[in-house]
């Protein structure tokens, strides 16, 4: 038998979650929704390959814009889609969720012939099945003959192959006819249908998990030890019972005469915040350590501790926790119960959720607004001006961008606001100034409606801030400064996008290299953790060790450092390029008046028209590009 290529292939539904943001009321009451993608089988295969398995999802989406975003969330997080087909005539299905208290969790699906009901025995590659060491079903795609079928199929291929089959109860009468379209939440009602057609896939399989009432669906009885019985009689699966907050149960061989008398793999201590999704987690926990053969009792630890970490927050799939984060609960346990507000394990999600990227990062920096402001008053031009201006720089950063991986753009919604839609649907990296700028001690521009402005932003934007920030600052300056910053990265927090912090001296200071250590450490000490650092360029070596230092003791999750101009001239940019070249945590630059200032300067004057602007943009930030590759080939060369 040839090794598998993937560990999991999950088949079932594939949605898209509309999560109320408002906690505490009825769904009827819920006024905005924050959008996931969602659906079980879906959320386990993202907690799965956030835990570090190779996933496939074997599904269907609907040709529309839920569809795409739908295959676009398993692509970002690493889940093959090669078996995701894109139906031309139905939805992608939809469910509206609200937390309205630790025990009332409405949800209403809308998954009137949607897509991913519409699965076929032919949409099943038996090839591909055989290739994925563990094969999971959702309960869900056994209530209809189609897709029912569509899983015989695949458990015939895995069979064949001897690769595992694991079913995840999954039962939620709604979903099978057996309760009113508005009862969502219901989770149990006694069928004979709904547990002949679960019995017959009973025997096929290597691991069944469910909770005590999806258990009693299973086994056709009111009484759990009897059903579970009746289960063991059709299947020598390991059975796995989810007890919610007491944990688990898990049954290689005869179930006992009552589950008291089982031996039970404690939950912790944690207070339920969202339990929609939980069972999610805690299969994707499971998976992470029976498909590696680890033992059963860590098996189980695995899966309550991811079921904890999720039930503590909003949402399913983006609520699952990556590996790193799971051991760091196992090791550190629930330092509140309260888990959503331990700001470690916060960090840590964030961090190892991001986005991916292209790096090294070649970032045309154009958000100047003060300069912009000086340059077309000296030539008697309107705002508009500027805005035009704006648009030509952005032509010539796409103009090379279209050959460059890594190019991304840091601009401004003042002046660059008829770019940035343009530049955001081509997918590029893009921060946003959010500073007042000259502003001492640090103001934002949208005052103390910065988080919501940010709310409005797309996901990806990155809010960038510039803070003029030196040790020999007065103390009552240096702690409005950082106020303000936690300010930032609370809003950041709440409206999930990353910070990039810039540093550059007073006016009238020159970079020092220990200067700008230290105000990454005061940062670092109040609790500020940035996704990015944006710092001047240096020529000195030592600075660049100082700054790794400074992040390997505080956030070694840290993006990483990008190299500012501060309209240096080429050979400046060189010497600090090469010096930065040697850093673990320098990914790039970030360089903005060196390649576009002489050009703006003739634009603006009149000397110059579009064409020629652009075209010296264009050359610039080509060079600039390339003294960028010079240096870090050169300093390959030297460490080779």
């Amino acid at each position: 038998m040839t090794a598998p290529r993937f560990d999991l292939a999950c088949l079932g539904r594939a949605a898209v979650d509309l999560y109320g943001e408002q906690i505490g009321t009825p769904l009827e009451e819920v006024s905005t929704f924050a959008r996931y993608l969602g659906g079980s089988p879906a959320n386990t295969a993202v907690g799965a390959s956030r835990l570090g398995l190779k996933v496939a999802m074997v599904t269907r989406v609907g040709d529309e814009q839920n569809g795409r975003f739908v295959r676009a969330t398993f692509e970002r997080e690493g889940v093959d889609v090669s078996q995701v087909t894109t139906d031309p005539q139905r939805l992608t299905a939809l469910v509206f969720l609200a937390i309205r208290d630790r025990d009332d969790f409405p949800h209403v699906f809308y998954r009137d012939n949607c897509a991913d009901m519409a699965i076929t025995a032919a949409d099943i590659d038996g090839d591909f099945i055989a290739g994925c060491a563990g094969l999971l079903l959702s309960g869900t795609h056994l209530s209809r003959e189609s897709t029912r079928a569509a899983c015989e199929s695949a458990v015939a291929a895995a069979r064949a192959s001897k690769r595992r089959v694991i079913l995840d109860i999954d039962y939620r009468p709604a979903l099978w006819g057996l309760a009113r379209p508005g009862e969502g939440a219901q989770r149990y009602a006694a069928s004979d249908a709904a547990t002949s057609r679960i019995a017959g896939f009973l025997p096929h399989c290597d691991l069944v998990v469910g909770t005590e009432e999806e258990f009693r669906i299973a086994g056709g009885s009111a009484n759990v030890v009897t059903a579970l019985r009746t289960v063991r009689a059709r299947t020598r699966a390991l059975l796995v019972l989810k007890l919610g907050p007491r944990g688990c149960m898990a049954f290689e061989g005869p179930i006992p005469a009552s589950i008291e008398s089982g031996t039970i793999a404690p939950g912790f201590p944690v207070e339920v915040f969202n339990v929609l999704g939980a069972g999610d987690a805690f299969m994707a926990g499971f998976l992470r350590g029976w498909l590696r053969d680890e033992p059963v009792d860590r098996c189980c630890q695995y899966a309550n501790a991811c079921g904890a970490i999720v039930v503590s927050r909003h949402g399913c799939a983006p609520a699952m926790p990556t590996a790193i984060e799971l051991q760091h609960f196992l090791t550190h346990g629930v330092t509140t119960p309260r888990l959503r507000e331990d700001r470690d394990l916060a960090h840590i999600h964030r961090a190892t959720t991001r986005r991916p990227i292209q790096a090294p990062l070649h970032i045309l920096a154009f958000d100047h607004r003060t300069h912009f402001d000086v340059l077309a008053g000296a030539n008697h031009a309107a705002p508009e001006r500027v805005e035009t201006f704006k648009g030509l720089v952005a032509e010539a950063f796409l103009r090379v961008a279209a050959h460059r991986r890594g190019a991304g753009v840091i601009v401004d919604d003042r002046f660059g606001a008829a770019v940035l839609p343009r530049l955001t649907a081509r997918g590029f990296w893009i921060a946003r100034p959010v500073e007042l700028p000259n502003a001492i001690p640090l103001e934002f521009e949208r005052g103390e409606g910065l988080g919501l402005a940010m709310h409005a932003w797309p996901a990806g934007h990155v809010a960038k801030c510039l803070v003029c920030f030196h040790p020999d600052d007065a103390p009552q300056l240096q702690a409005r400064q950082i106020a303000s910053l936690a300010a930032l990265a609370h809003a950041c927090e709440t409206t999930g996008h990353e910070m990039l912090i810039e540093i550059v001296p007073p006016p009238g200071r020159e970079p020092e290299a220990r200067a700008t250590a230290w105000a990454m450490e005061a940062i670092y000490a109040a609790g500020i953790q940035p996704d990015w650092w944006k710092l001047p360029p240096s020529p000195q070596r030592d600075t660049w060790r100082l700054v790794d230092e400074a992040i390997d003791r505080n956030d070694p999750l840290c993006r990483g450092v990008l190299v500012l101009g501060m309209e240096a001239g080429n050979a400046e940019l060189l010497a600090g390029f090469a010096a930065a070249a040697g850093s673990r945590r320098v990914c790039g630059f970030a360089v903005g008046r060196s390649i576009f200032a002489h050009a703006a300067e003739e634009w603006f004057a009149g000397r110059w028209g579009d064409a020629a602007a652009i075209e010296d943009i264009a050359r610039n930030y080509s060079k600039v590009t390339q003294l960028w590759e010079e240096a870090t080939r050169e300093e390959q060369k030297e460490t080779a």
